[in-house]
């Protein structure tokens, strides 16, 4: 689609001083970023970085299940705490909860410290739907993960069949380490940790080195039922957008607001291009609360492609070529106002450009949608998608 609008023949705009001027939150320069694709690349390099560990393990997560690749990281954290490296774990009371005990209990007799965010308790129900997201491993402070993959079976391979999801993670260098490690700290904190050692150790580091030319601005938001610094930089990045926006998300339930803002985007000239799950979405309840809103934009000219060899699990958004937002938050209501997120904006074309390549590589195993495809739904499909989408905000 190629729109000639005013839009297109904007002046140039420079996106890292409209991002900090908005959001708030400056960039770090000099940073070096690795994309990592699918469980084949991801937990390789992550589990290298733990086990050339030599101080420190900061590792969090939301996911923590079941699998050769759990069991792994249960042991190769345990190994590096047996050899005296600190090593603390935030695991979510509810996303991990299928996790098996007798990993936890071999990771504590090994000396991992291992927290639990917001352990459900019954006078306090409300928590119980605030969640932290947030996946982050920073090793020896140096390197840091981010992004969008769980500790489980289904992140294992190279998405060579409906059982190994697609999903992109990052490896960081650099002075953004900081922001990474900052979103630990701050589910540290929570569940009643210190930080002492932590903050003595920040009092004679000296300043990190610049290892690339990535540009990066770090945002976290916190579990509550509220607007987050989350949902305002989604809005800003689709204002800020001129000619193209990509996005890739497990989970695409925006609301209102999001949907009249994607639409008027397309309407005054941007291409936007959204891939979602398809056959294979491990949530079909949250597939369905979305289904009503895909209609209207696809008649403002957004196209939307669902993936077909497995489960999508990937987040990222692309903005003119120019801006990628990458980390843990989904295009939805609950990354939006309810959960622990961590997203970070890079600008390096190297890396743009690699993840639009990727963008483009999916697409071509997925399938576009189209309205005539969504007008023949059965009127049971139509009538489910009704009433789950009630219940949009807690998806």
């Amino acid at each position: 689609m190629n729109h000639t609008s005013a839009a297109s023949e904007s002046t140039p705009i420079d996106y890292q001083e409209a991002l900090e001027r908005t959001l708030g939150v400056p960039f770090t320069a000099g940073n070096q970023v690795k994309i990592l694709r699918n469980g084949i690349e991801i937990f390789p390099s992550m589990l290298e970085a733990i086990r050339q560990a030599h101080s420190t393990i900061e590792f969090l997560t939301f996911i923590y299940w079941t699998g050769d690749i759990a069991q792994e990281f249960a042991e190769a954290l345990s190994e590096r705490a047996r050899a005296g490296v600190q090593v603390r774990v935030i695991l979510d009371a509810v996303g991990a909860a299928k996790m098996s005990n007798e990993w936890l209990d071999s990771m504590n007799a090994a000396g991992v410290d291992i927290a639990w965010f917001r352990p459900p308790v019954r006078w306090k129900i409300w928590e119980v739907d605030n969640r932290t997201h947030r996946k982050v491993l920073v090793c020896d402070d140096k390197v840091a993960f981010t992004g969008g993959v769980g500790i489980s079976k289904e992140w294992e391979g190279d998405t060579r069949n409906s059982d190994e999801w697609r999903d992109t993670h990052f490896r960081i260098e650099g002075p953004a380490v900081n922001g990474v490690r900052a979103a630990f700290t701050d589910n540290w904190v929570e569940t009643d940790r210190s930080v002492r050692d932590e903050v003595e150790q920040m009092l004679h580091a000296k300043p990190r080195d610049t290892v690339g030319s990535c540009r990066i601005q770090a945002i976290k938001t916190s579990a509550a039922v509220n607007w987050s610094p989350i949902a305002t930089m989604f809005h800003v990045l689709l204002t800020l957008a001129r000619r193209k926006v990509r996005i890739a998300t497990a989970y695409f339930v925006p609301d209102p607001g999001m949907v009249r803002l994607l639409k008027e985007t397309a309407e005054r000239g941007v291409d936007i291009e959204i891939l979602i799950p398809g056959p294979h979405h491990d949530e079909r309840v949250a597939q369905l609360a979305q289904e009503d809103e895909y209609i209207p934009l696809l008649q403002a000219g957004v196209r939307m492609w669902a993936y077909q060899p497995s489960m999508m699990h990937t987040k990222t958004v692309i903005i003119d070529d120019a801006v990628a937002c990458i980390g843990s938050a989904n295009f939805n209501q609950r990354s939006m106002s309810k959960d622990d997120e961590l997203a970070l904006l890079l600008i390096d074309d190297t890396t743009v450009r690699e993840l639009d390549g990727h963008f483009d590589e999916d697409c071509a195993r997925a399938t576009e949608l189209t309205t005539e495809h969504l007008h023949r739904r059965g009127p049971l499909r139509k009538l489910l998608a009704k009433f789950v989408g009630l219940f949009r905000q807690q998806m």
